[in-house]
Protein backbone atom coordinates (compact mmCIF):
# COMPACT_ATOMS: atom_id res chain seq x y z
CA UNK A 1 0.00 0.00 0.00
CA UNK A 2 1.22 3.16 -1.14
CA UNK A 3 -1.07 5.66 0.30
CA UNK A 4 -1.24 7.20 3.70
CA UNK A 5 -2.12 4.78 6.34
CA UNK A 6 -4.30 5.78 9.40
CA UNK A 7 -3.60 5.11 12.64
CA UNK A 8 -5.17 4.23 16.02
CA UNK A 9 -5.56 7.27 18.33
CA UNK A 10 -5.95 7.23 22.25
CA UNK A 11 -9.07 8.29 23.24
CA UNK A 12 -9.00 11.32 25.67
CA UNK A 13 -8.83 10.46 29.67
CA UNK A 14 -12.17 11.50 30.74
CA UNK A 15 -14.33 9.59 28.23
CA UNK A 16 -12.06 6.08 29.48
CA UNK A 17 -13.78 3.50 31.12
CA UNK A 18 -11.04 1.47 31.78
CA UNK A 19 -8.76 2.88 34.81
CA UNK A 20 -6.01 0.41 33.17
CA UNK A 21 -3.37 1.58 31.11
CA UNK A 22 -0.50 -0.03 29.90
CA UNK A 23 2.77 1.31 27.78
CA UNK A 24 5.31 -0.95 25.39
CA UNK A 25 8.69 0.53 24.59
CA UNK A 26 9.49 -1.92 21.64
CA UNK A 27 13.29 -0.84 21.29
CA UNK A 28 16.22 -2.32 19.76
CA UNK A 29 18.30 -3.51 23.16
CA UNK A 30 15.59 -3.53 25.47
CA UNK A 31 11.36 -4.10 25.86
CA UNK A 32 9.68 -2.08 28.44
CA UNK A 33 5.89 -2.86 29.68
CA UNK A 34 4.38 -0.58 32.37
CA UNK A 35 0.74 -0.95 34.06
CA UNK A 36 -0.70 1.63 35.40
CA UNK A 37 -4.10 3.00 36.98
CA UNK A 38 -5.67 6.01 36.64
CA UNK A 39 -6.83 7.28 39.00
CA UNK A 40 -9.12 10.70 39.84
CA UNK A 41 -7.45 12.94 42.47
CA UNK A 42 -10.06 15.53 43.32
CA UNK A 43 -13.08 17.09 42.56
CA UNK A 44 -11.95 18.71 39.39
CA UNK A 45 -11.44 15.50 37.95
CA UNK A 46 -8.10 15.72 37.46
CA UNK A 47 -6.22 12.58 36.48
CA UNK A 48 -3.35 10.66 38.25
CA UNK A 49 -1.72 7.47 38.05
CA UNK A 50 -0.07 4.91 40.34
CA UNK A 51 2.16 1.85 38.99
CA UNK A 52 1.22 -1.75 39.29
CA UNK A 53 3.56 -3.42 37.31
CA UNK A 54 6.51 -3.40 35.24
CA UNK A 55 8.29 -5.78 32.69
CA UNK A 56 11.55 -5.44 31.56
CA UNK A 57 13.20 -7.94 28.60
CA UNK A 58 16.32 -8.15 26.15
CA UNK A 59 15.02 -7.23 22.80
CA UNK A 60 15.06 -9.47 20.25
CA UNK A 61 14.01 -9.12 16.32
CA UNK A 62 14.16 -5.66 16.75
CA UNK A 63 16.80 -3.31 14.15
CA UNK A 64 17.28 0.36 14.82
CA UNK A 65 13.66 0.26 16.02
CA UNK A 66 11.82 -1.69 12.87
CA UNK A 67 10.96 -5.79 13.43
CA UNK A 68 13.64 -7.69 11.73
CA UNK A 69 12.54 -10.86 12.85
CA UNK A 70 8.88 -11.40 13.70
CA UNK A 71 9.18 -14.57 15.71
CA UNK A 72 11.48 -13.38 18.06
CA UNK A 73 9.94 -9.89 18.49
CA UNK A 74 6.54 -11.10 19.12
CA UNK A 75 8.41 -13.80 21.98
CA UNK A 76 9.98 -10.78 23.53
CA UNK A 77 7.10 -8.56 24.20
CA UNK A 78 4.80 -11.69 25.73
CA UNK A 79 8.23 -11.84 27.97
CA UNK A 80 8.05 -8.28 29.06
CA UNK A 81 3.94 -8.09 29.13
CA UNK A 82 3.44 -11.13 31.16
CA UNK A 83 6.07 -10.04 33.68
CA UNK A 84 3.94 -6.76 33.93
CA UNK A 85 1.04 -8.48 34.26
CA UNK A 86 2.09 -10.90 36.70
CA UNK A 87 3.29 -8.47 38.79
CA UNK A 88 -0.07 -5.96 38.90
CA UNK A 89 -2.10 -9.04 39.13
CA UNK A 90 -4.07 -7.47 36.24
CA UNK A 91 -4.45 -8.95 32.43
CA UNK A 92 -3.96 -6.07 29.79
CA UNK A 93 -5.88 -6.16 26.76
CA UNK A 94 -3.95 -3.04 25.00
CA UNK A 95 -1.11 -0.82 25.01
CA UNK A 96 0.06 2.54 23.71
CA UNK A 97 3.25 1.82 21.84
CA UNK A 98 6.63 3.72 21.35
CA UNK A 99 7.24 4.01 17.61
CA UNK A 100 11.78 4.83 17.19
CA UNK A 101 12.15 3.24 13.41
CA UNK A 102 10.91 3.94 10.10
CA UNK A 103 12.60 7.19 9.59
CA UNK A 104 10.57 9.37 11.60
CA UNK A 105 10.32 12.88 10.52
CA UNK A 106 8.29 16.03 10.36
CA UNK A 107 6.79 18.35 7.79
CA UNK A 108 4.75 22.14 8.63
CA UNK A 109 1.72 22.64 7.16
CA UNK A 110 -0.23 26.30 7.26
CA UNK A 111 -3.83 27.55 6.52
CA UNK A 112 -5.98 30.45 6.34
CA UNK A 113 -9.65 30.96 6.47
CA UNK A 114 -11.80 34.24 6.70
CA UNK A 115 -13.12 35.06 10.25
CA UNK A 116 -14.80 38.43 9.12
CA UNK A 117 -14.00 40.64 11.05
CA UNK A 118 -15.89 38.61 14.34
CA UNK A 119 -15.00 36.81 17.32
CA UNK A 120 -12.78 33.63 16.89
CA UNK A 121 -15.00 30.74 17.59
CA UNK A 122 -14.22 26.72 18.38
CA UNK A 123 -15.95 25.66 14.77
CA UNK A 124 -13.24 28.84 13.09
CA UNK A 125 -10.08 26.62 14.68
CA UNK A 126 -11.61 23.57 13.32
CA UNK A 127 -11.99 24.62 9.87
CA UNK A 128 -8.21 26.39 9.90
CA UNK A 129 -7.08 23.54 11.16
CA UNK A 130 -8.74 20.74 8.65
CA UNK A 131 -7.77 22.73 6.01
CA UNK A 132 -4.29 22.20 7.12
CA UNK A 133 -4.92 18.72 7.26
CA UNK A 134 -5.71 18.14 3.69
CA UNK A 135 -2.62 18.08 2.33
CA UNK A 136 -0.60 16.14 5.47
CA UNK A 137 -1.21 12.99 3.86
CA UNK A 138 1.94 11.86 2.19
CA UNK A 139 2.21 8.08 0.31
CA UNK A 140 4.39 5.88 2.07
CA UNK A 141 3.71 7.72 5.02
CA UNK A 142 1.95 7.35 8.64
CA UNK A 143 0.97 9.92 10.42
CA UNK A 144 2.02 9.85 13.84
CA UNK A 145 1.74 13.14 15.51
CA UNK A 146 -0.19 15.80 14.44
CA UNK A 147 0.07 19.29 16.32
CA UNK A 148 -0.70 22.70 16.04
CA UNK A 149 1.84 24.69 17.05
CA UNK A 150 0.62 28.70 16.67
CA UNK A 151 -2.21 30.65 15.75
CA UNK A 152 -2.05 33.73 13.68
CA UNK A 153 -4.49 36.35 13.39
CA UNK A 154 -4.35 39.35 10.65
CA UNK A 155 -0.97 40.19 10.95
CA UNK A 156 -0.58 39.17 14.67
CA UNK A 157 1.86 36.51 14.39
CA UNK A 158 2.42 33.60 17.23
CA UNK A 159 -0.56 33.68 18.97
CA UNK A 160 -1.30 30.16 21.29
CA UNK A 161 -5.13 30.52 21.60
CA UNK A 162 -6.72 33.15 19.22
CA UNK A 163 -10.34 32.06 20.70
CA UNK A 164 -12.47 34.99 21.55
CA UNK A 165 -9.68 37.74 19.78
CA UNK A 166 -11.52 39.38 16.92
CA UNK A 167 -10.00 39.34 12.91
CA UNK A 168 -10.69 38.82 9.71
CA UNK A 169 -8.18 35.90 8.56
CA UNK A 170 -7.17 33.06 10.86
CA UNK A 171 -4.42 31.31 10.10
CA UNK A 172 -2.52 27.69 11.61
CA UNK A 173 0.58 26.17 11.81
CA UNK A 174 0.56 22.17 11.83
CA UNK A 175 3.30 20.21 12.69
CA UNK A 176 3.19 16.72 11.39
CA UNK A 177 5.26 13.88 12.29
CA UNK A 178 4.97 10.53 9.96
CA UNK A 179 7.26 7.40 9.38
CA UNK A 180 7.22 4.68 7.05
CA UNK A 181 4.75 2.34 6.53
CA UNK A 182 5.96 -0.56 6.19
CA UNK A 183 7.68 -0.14 9.35
CA UNK A 184 4.64 1.13 12.11
CA UNK A 185 2.37 -2.15 10.30
CA UNK A 186 5.35 -5.03 11.37
CA UNK A 187 5.26 -3.04 14.62
CA UNK A 188 1.67 -3.01 14.68
CA UNK A 189 1.56 -6.81 13.91
CA UNK A 190 3.95 -8.08 16.37
CA UNK A 191 1.80 -6.31 19.25
CA UNK A 192 -1.19 -7.85 17.76
CA UNK A 193 -0.16 -10.82 17.51
CA UNK A 194 0.29 -11.03 21.22
CA UNK A 195 -3.29 -10.68 21.46
CA UNK A 196 -3.25 -7.03 22.55
CA UNK A 197 -4.48 -3.68 20.77
CA UNK A 198 -2.64 -1.04 19.69
CA UNK A 199 -3.80 2.28 21.27
CA UNK A 200 -1.81 4.76 19.90
CA UNK A 201 1.20 4.73 18.40
CA UNK A 202 3.89 7.51 20.05
CA UNK A 203 7.21 8.86 18.35
CA UNK A 204 9.45 7.64 20.94
CA UNK A 205 11.60 11.22 20.94
CA UNK A 206 8.49 12.96 22.12
CA UNK A 207 7.52 10.38 24.38
CA UNK A 208 11.24 10.68 25.83
CA UNK A 209 10.96 14.94 25.85
CA UNK A 210 7.62 14.46 28.08
CA UNK A 211 9.23 12.63 30.65
CA UNK A 212 12.69 14.46 30.84
CA UNK A 213 12.28 17.91 30.35
CA UNK A 214 11.50 20.56 32.43
CA UNK A 215 8.70 22.97 31.68
CA UNK A 216 10.90 26.17 31.90
CA UNK A 217 13.04 24.36 28.97
CA UNK A 218 10.23 23.61 26.58
CA UNK A 219 9.03 27.38 26.64
CA UNK A 220 12.38 28.71 25.96
CA UNK A 221 13.65 26.03 23.65
CA UNK A 222 15.53 22.87 23.80
CA UNK A 223 16.55 20.05 21.88
CA UNK A 224 16.52 16.16 23.43
CA UNK A 225 18.46 13.49 21.84
CA UNK A 226 17.31 9.84 22.54
CA UNK A 227 20.16 8.09 22.72
CA UNK A 228 19.21 4.45 21.94
CA UNK A 229 21.23 1.18 20.92
CA UNK A 230 20.20 1.35 17.20
CA UNK A 231 19.08 4.54 16.35
CA UNK A 232 19.36 7.98 17.68
CA UNK A 233 16.73 10.70 17.54
CA UNK A 234 15.83 14.16 18.05
CA UNK A 235 12.80 16.05 18.99
CA UNK A 236 13.13 19.84 19.35
CA UNK A 237 11.16 22.04 21.23
CA UNK A 238 9.93 25.89 20.87
CA UNK A 239 7.63 27.94 23.20
CA UNK A 240 5.94 24.83 25.01
CA UNK A 241 5.31 23.11 21.54
CA UNK A 242 7.13 20.29 19.43
CA UNK A 243 8.11 21.81 16.67
CA UNK A 244 10.44 19.27 14.82
CA UNK A 245 11.05 15.44 15.20
CA UNK A 246 13.99 13.56 13.16
CA UNK A 247 15.65 9.65 13.10
CA UNK A 248 18.97 8.45 12.10
CA UNK A 249 20.00 4.69 12.38
CA UNK A 250 23.22 4.60 14.27
CA UNK A 251 22.90 4.63 17.72
CA UNK A 252 24.83 2.11 21.02
CA UNK A 253 25.14 -0.81 19.33
CA UNK A 254 27.71 0.96 16.38
CA UNK A 255 30.07 1.67 19.41
CA UNK A 256 29.69 -1.72 21.00
CA UNK A 257 30.31 -3.60 17.05
CA UNK A 258 33.41 -0.99 16.73
CA UNK A 259 34.47 -2.09 20.10
CA UNK A 260 34.08 -5.86 19.29
CA UNK A 261 36.08 -5.80 16.13
CA UNK A 262 39.00 -3.27 17.56
CA UNK A 263 39.56 -5.57 20.16
CA UNK A 264 38.72 -9.17 18.60
CA UNK A 265 36.05 -9.46 21.55
CA UNK A 266 32.36 -10.98 21.84
CA UNK A 267 29.78 -9.04 21.58
CA UNK A 268 28.87 -9.73 25.08
CA UNK A 269 32.27 -8.78 26.20
CA UNK A 270 32.30 -5.29 24.23
CA UNK A 271 29.00 -4.66 25.51
CA UNK A 272 30.80 -5.00 29.09
CA UNK A 273 33.59 -3.09 28.12
CA UNK A 274 31.86 0.09 26.73
CA UNK A 275 29.88 -0.14 30.29
CA UNK A 276 32.45 -0.24 32.57
CA UNK A 277 35.31 0.94 30.97
CA UNK A 278 34.36 3.33 27.99
CA UNK A 279 34.77 6.64 27.44
CA UNK A 280 33.87 9.52 24.88
CA UNK A 281 36.56 11.32 26.00
CA UNK A 282 40.68 10.88 26.97
CA UNK A 283 42.09 11.41 30.37
CA UNK A 284 45.61 11.25 31.78
CA UNK A 285 45.45 8.38 33.51
CA UNK A 286 43.75 5.60 30.48
CA UNK A 287 47.96 5.08 29.28
CA UNK A 288 48.32 3.19 32.44
CA UNK A 289 45.33 1.99 33.25
CA UNK A 290 44.53 -1.39 31.23
CA UNK A 291 41.42 -3.62 30.83
CA UNK A 292 40.94 -7.46 30.87
CA UNK A 293 39.70 -8.63 27.52
CA UNK A 294 39.23 -12.44 26.04
CA UNK A 295 40.03 -12.16 22.49
CA UNK A 296 37.83 -14.74 20.08
CA UNK A 297 38.99 -18.13 19.44
CA UNK A 298 41.62 -18.50 22.30
CA UNK A 299 40.73 -21.08 24.94
CA UNK A 300 38.41 -19.90 28.03
CA UNK A 301 40.34 -18.17 30.63
CA UNK A 302 43.05 -16.80 28.69
CA UNK A 303 43.04 -13.19 28.63
CA UNK A 304 45.08 -10.24 27.50
CA UNK A 305 44.98 -6.76 28.67
CA UNK A 306 45.09 -3.62 26.69
CA UNK A 307 45.46 -0.13 27.80
CA UNK A 308 42.43 1.85 28.63
CA UNK A 309 44.02 4.47 25.83
CA UNK A 310 42.63 2.03 23.47
CA UNK A 311 39.08 1.02 24.43
CA UNK A 312 39.12 5.05 24.20
CA UNK A 313 40.43 5.56 21.04
CA UNK A 314 37.92 3.01 19.39
CA UNK A 315 34.67 4.56 21.24
CA UNK A 316 35.33 8.37 20.54
CA UNK A 317 35.56 8.25 16.21
CA UNK A 318 32.04 7.01 16.67
CA UNK A 319 30.54 9.11 19.47
CA UNK A 320 31.89 12.43 17.63
CA UNK A 321 30.00 10.90 14.30
CA UNK A 322 26.55 10.49 16.41
CA UNK A 323 26.79 14.06 17.18
CA UNK A 324 28.24 15.40 13.64
CA UNK A 325 25.10 13.95 12.21
CA UNK A 326 23.02 15.40 14.61
CA UNK A 327 24.25 18.94 13.98
CA UNK A 328 24.25 18.70 11.09
CA UNK A 329 20.60 17.12 10.03
CA UNK A 330 19.55 19.72 12.68
CA UNK A 331 21.38 22.75 10.73
CA UNK A 332 19.26 21.33 7.41
CA UNK A 333 16.21 21.27 8.75
CA UNK A 334 16.89 25.16 10.23
CA UNK A 335 17.14 24.12 13.23
CA UNK A 336 21.06 24.67 14.21
CA UNK A 337 22.29 24.20 17.98
CA UNK A 338 24.46 27.03 18.97
CA UNK A 339 26.25 27.74 21.99
CA UNK A 340 22.91 28.83 24.40
CA UNK A 341 21.02 25.76 23.07
CA UNK A 342 19.70 23.49 25.96
CA UNK A 343 20.73 20.25 24.96
CA UNK A 344 19.36 17.12 26.90
CA UNK A 345 20.56 13.95 26.61
CA UNK A 346 18.97 10.57 27.28
CA UNK A 347 18.62 7.33 26.66
CA UNK A 348 20.25 3.86 27.22
CA UNK A 349 23.40 4.87 25.81
CA UNK A 350 23.35 8.58 26.60
CA UNK A 351 25.44 6.55 30.24
CA UNK A 352 28.18 6.62 28.09
CA UNK A 353 31.16 8.67 29.78
CA UNK A 354 32.34 11.67 28.63
CA UNK A 355 29.10 12.14 26.37
CA UNK A 356 27.75 15.28 27.83
CA UNK A 357 31.49 16.44 27.44
CA UNK A 358 31.65 15.80 23.63
CA UNK A 359 27.68 17.51 22.66
CA UNK A 360 29.32 20.41 24.68
CA UNK A 361 32.11 20.99 21.92
CA UNK A 362 30.15 19.75 19.48
CA UNK A 363 26.67 20.68 19.82
CA UNK A 364 26.08 22.92 22.74
CA UNK A 365 27.36 24.40 26.00
CA UNK A 366 24.48 23.56 27.60
CA UNK A 367 23.85 19.88 27.39
CA UNK A 368 22.76 17.61 30.68
CA UNK A 369 21.98 13.87 31.25
CA UNK A 370 18.02 13.69 30.88
CA UNK A 371 16.49 11.10 33.46
CA UNK A 372 12.42 10.33 33.39
CA UNK A 373 10.51 12.09 35.41
CA UNK A 374 9.98 10.34 39.58
CA UNK A 375 6.72 8.43 39.28
CA UNK A 376 5.98 6.42 42.24
CA UNK A 377 6.22 3.01 41.65
CA UNK A 378 9.24 2.86 39.54
CA UNK A 379 12.21 0.71 40.80
CA UNK A 380 15.71 2.60 40.79
CA UNK A 381 16.72 0.86 37.50
CA UNK A 382 13.74 2.64 36.20
CA UNK A 383 14.89 6.04 36.89
CA UNK A 384 17.80 6.33 34.56
CA UNK A 385 17.87 7.31 30.99
CA UNK A 386 17.16 3.74 29.20
CA UNK A 387 13.94 4.20 30.64
CA UNK A 388 12.56 8.16 29.52
CA UNK A 389 10.57 6.54 26.50
CA UNK A 390 8.72 3.95 28.24
CA UNK A 391 7.89 6.51 31.48
CA UNK A 392 6.92 9.14 28.98
CA UNK A 393 4.59 6.71 27.35
CA UNK A 394 2.42 7.03 30.12
CA UNK A 395 2.46 10.94 30.30
CA UNK A 396 1.51 11.26 26.64
CA UNK A 397 -2.21 10.41 27.46
CA UNK A 398 -2.46 13.85 29.21
CA UNK A 399 -0.97 15.68 26.12
CA UNK A 400 -3.22 13.86 23.36
CA UNK A 401 -6.15 15.94 23.15
CA UNK A 402 -3.79 18.39 21.41
CA UNK A 403 -3.26 17.28 18.44
CA UNK A 404 -5.92 17.56 15.50
CA UNK A 405 -6.03 14.74 12.07
CA UNK A 406 -8.59 14.33 9.92
CA UNK A 407 -12.69 16.11 10.46
CA UNK A 408 -13.83 12.60 11.16
CA UNK A 409 -10.88 12.30 14.02
CA UNK A 410 -10.50 15.85 15.37
CA UNK A 411 -10.63 16.34 18.90
CA UNK A 412 -11.48 19.68 20.50
CA UNK A 413 -8.55 22.09 21.50
CA UNK A 414 -7.32 22.47 24.78
CA UNK A 415 -8.72 25.69 26.28
CA UNK A 416 -5.83 26.81 27.38
CA UNK A 417 -2.98 28.18 25.41
CA UNK A 418 -0.56 26.28 27.81
CA UNK A 419 2.62 24.22 26.68
CA UNK A 420 2.42 20.45 26.08
CA UNK A 421 5.47 20.13 28.43
CA UNK A 422 3.52 22.47 30.94
CA UNK A 423 0.97 20.11 31.02
CA UNK A 424 1.96 17.06 31.77
CA UNK A 425 4.60 19.19 34.66
CA UNK A 426 1.29 20.36 35.87
CA UNK A 427 -0.26 16.99 35.69
CA UNK A 428 2.51 15.53 37.92
CA UNK A 429 2.58 18.20 40.60
CA UNK A 430 -0.84 17.66 41.29
CA UNK A 431 -1.20 13.87 40.71
CA UNK A 432 1.76 12.45 42.78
Amino acid sequence: MSGPAHLPRLRPLHSRKNPILAALDVGTSKIVCLIVRLERVDAKNRTGCRILGIGHQRSRGVKAGQIVDMEEAETAIRLAVDAAERMAGVQIEQVVVSASGGRIGSQHFTAKVAVGDRTVSESDIHRVLEASCLRTGAPGRAVLHSLPTRFSLDNADGIADPRGMIGAELGADLHVASCDIPAIRNLALAVERCHLGVEAFVASPYASALSTLAEDEAEIGATLMDFGGGSTSIAVFAQGALIHLDSFGVGGQHVTLDIARGLNVKLSNAERLKTLYGSAIASSSDERETVAIEPVGEERGQSAHVPRSHLVRIIRPRVEEIMELARDRLRAAGYPAHAGTRLVLTGGASQLTGLPETARRILSGQARLGRPMSVPGLPESGKSPAFSAAVGLLAYPQVADKEHFEPSRARPVSKHGEGYIGRVGRWLKESF
